[in-house]
């Protein structure tokens, strides 16, 4: 049964990645990358990876999805259709994607994996830990450095957004105010 749910994600995970990358809608698009985080959340849920399956559905699948779909109503592009890439860079797509796959293909089927014991189970509360230690194997640091670079890009996501518009109130004289009076 785990092995029929398994086919099942994998394919529901390919065809939302493949639509994601091929369509050429911009909200589908996204529409489609939120079906397949999703799928990866349902093989998080497989392998009893529930801490990890619940940030996948909150922080990908809910907050990244809501801030692509934000970004697309902001630009007022939501039916805005993709321009089609020239015959040489789907080429040039194309290989690197056949020899990403053969590389991956290549690793795993030489790599010797054993199954995993369910001796020891990690909790919430150590990946707490380990998240917020500063001692050997500790991630404060880079947890820290990851939430200033996520302000620094919804701030410029703001700025550029609001951009034409912060200009126009900071400088009275600008030249679009000049062009409003004649």
């Amino acid at each position: 049964m785990e092995r029929i749910i398994f086919y099942i994600l994998a394919i529901i995970i390919l065809t939302a990645a493949v639509g994601s990358v091929t369509s050429k809608r911009i909200l589908r698009a996204v529409v489609y990358l939120l079906f397949a985080l999703l799928g990866i959340a349902g093989i998080y849920f497989m392998v009893d990876y529930t801490f990890m399956a619940a940030v996948q559905m909150a922080v990908y699948a809910g907050g990244i999805i809501i801030l692509f779909v934000f970004s697309v109503f902001l630009v007022h592009h939501v039916e805005g259709v993709i321009e089609e890439p020239t015959a040489l860079r789907k080429f040039i797509m194309a290989a690197l994607s056949v020899a990403g796959a053969v590389v991956s293909l290549y690793l795993i089927l030489s790599h010797p994996f054993s199954p995993a014991g369910k001796d020891s189970i990690t909790g919430v509360n150590q990946i707490g830990e380990g998240f917020l230690s500063t001692g050997e194997n500790g991630y404060i640091l880079p947890f820290e450095l990851i939430s200033v670079l996520l302000l620094a890009a919804i701030i410029g996501s703001i700025i550029i957004s609001k951009g034409p518009e912060l200009e126009d109130k900071e400088h009275p004289n600008s030249q679009s105010s000049k062009n409003e009076e004649l």
